[in-house]
């Protein structure tokens, strides 16, 4: 009777309840029905749409920076302050009068520089691309966040759905762990299938803390994002789905598009800037000059009209030089943003091949694994239930078709990250 009885209760193993990526009763992906009320769960688009409306300082400086720069283009794009000269000249020392010499004068002046060829017009474009360069350094820490949440929010996915495996899978052990103590009371049973099965309880309550540990560890991740509602929520176990990912090719075509590589042609188009304001080096500046002094008396005043302009004779060792430092910075932008597009590329093959190779593995156990785990903690029930298997053999066999639903869910949960990587390189209307 007792044999029966454990046998029963092993069934526990092999039946344990479907799929913990289910939904829920309302067929509502975005509410879960829990002590007989319906609560608000986090979707992924949900945790996408918190963090990018959140007050993240990481999204918001690039904009102030662009800002910045935008105001410094008008700034640079004016002539330099006139400059203002006041001199009371030949003034005696004796009297300190004003009309006792004819030489005595006040004099006021005023001069304007105006700087070398199209300097100032320029220091205005430089300024702009700086700016422009902001704007897509802005763009790419959405695109950045947007993954990153995603990433986040699916690792949680897969903890929620594999911690609802690993519980019903303890439970069924804790039970049958019951049954054995109550069948080796009598004598019928060794104490080796007790050990036995108190050992696989304890490393499954082990998995479970190591579960927790890491969910504790990304919820307080998504919360960095997104704030409080992480933790006031309850995060969805749905699968979600994404927008399909683009052709590779159209794709490769559309990665000089991408925000990292506009971010570096805006560099590149400053240090363009550079050189040619180093060119105008080369081009004499000019300063007008206006006096007028004023002499007591009957003596005539005075007026005067310069004009003052840089002479660049000796260019060897200063214009000469500022240009080819000008020419070597534009170099390395061009070649950083070189270096930008060839890892953006090396990305998005590793990706795709990723994701395309992960739905090969997801069909396999989907199909094979699975179903022979499945097969096989039957067959070994059967076994055990005949008496020609022992009792650790078939924990072995439900652990491996645990080990296999957990392996599954990964995989399914990887694939999507590799998605959400694809359409990080891609861009989206939506983000």
């Amino acid at each position: 009777m007792f044999r029966s009885t454990a046998a029963s209760l092993a069934v526990l193993l092999v039946t344990v309840p479907g799929s913990a990526l289910q939904e829920n009763s309302a067929g509502n992906p975005e509410l879960v029905q829990e002590k007989g009320h319906f609560q608000e769960v986090l979707t992924i688009d949900d945790a996408v749409r918190l963090a990018l409306a959140s007050d993240d300082p990481y999204l918001s400086q690039p904009g102030e920076l662009a800002l910045s720069f935008e105001a410094t283009a008008v700034a640079d794009g004016q002539l330099p302050d006139p400059k203002m000269r006041l001199n009371f000249a030949n003034w005696p020392l004796d009297s300190l009068s004003y009309s006792q010499e004819p030489m005595t004068q006040l004099q006021l002046g005023l001069s304007q520089a105006f700087p070398k060829g199209d300097t100032l017009k320029l220091r205005r474009s430089k300024r702009k691309a700086q700016a422009q360069g902001q704007r897509y350094i802005q763009d790419l820490r959405i695109r950045e966040v947007t993954l990153d949440t995603r990433l986040i929010w699916l690792d949680l996915n897969y903890l929620t759905a594999a911690r609802m495996k690993v519980t019903e899978s303890r439970q069924a052990v804790a039970e049958l762990v019951e049954v054995i103590q109550a069948i080796f009371a009598t004598g019928r049973q060794t104490s080796q299938d007790i050990l036995r099965a108190e050992m696989e309880l304890s490393l499954l309550d082990d998995r479970l803390v190591e579960i927790d540990r890491k969910t504790s560890m990304l919820r307080a991740k998504l919360a960095r994002r997104i704030g409080s509602r992480a933790f006031s929520s309850k995060l969805s176990n749905i699968m979600p789905t994404l927008r399909h990912p683009t052709d590779l090719t159209a794709v490769l075509d559309m990665l000089e598009m991408h925000p990292a590589a506009k971010m570096q042609e805006a560099m590149v188009e400053a240090a363009d800037s550079d050189v040619k304001i180093a060119g105008e080096q080369y081009k004499p500046g000019w300063a007008v000059n206006v006096g007028y002094g004023a002499r007591g008396g009957d003596r005539s005043d005075f007026a005067s009209v310069g004009v003052t302009m840089d002479v660049p004779l000796f260019t060897a060792k200063r214009q000469d030089q500022r240009l080819l430092a000008a020419k070597k910075s534009r170099q390395a932008s061009r070649l950083s943003k070189d270096t930008v597009l060839l890892e953006l590329r090396k990305r998005l093959q590793v990706s795709r091949a990723d994701w395309d190779q992960l739905k090969e593995r997801v069909v396999l156990y989907q199909g094979v694994v699975l179903e022979r785990a499945k097969e096989t903690s039957e067959a070994t029930l059967n076994s055990y239930q005949s008496g020609v298997s022992d009792f650790p053999e078939l924990v072995r066999a439900r652990l491996a078709e645990l080990d296999a639903e957990l392996k599954l869910l990964r995989l399914k949960a990887d694939r999507l990250k590799a998605q959400a990587q694809l359409l990080f390189l891609e861009g989206e209307n939506d983000a």
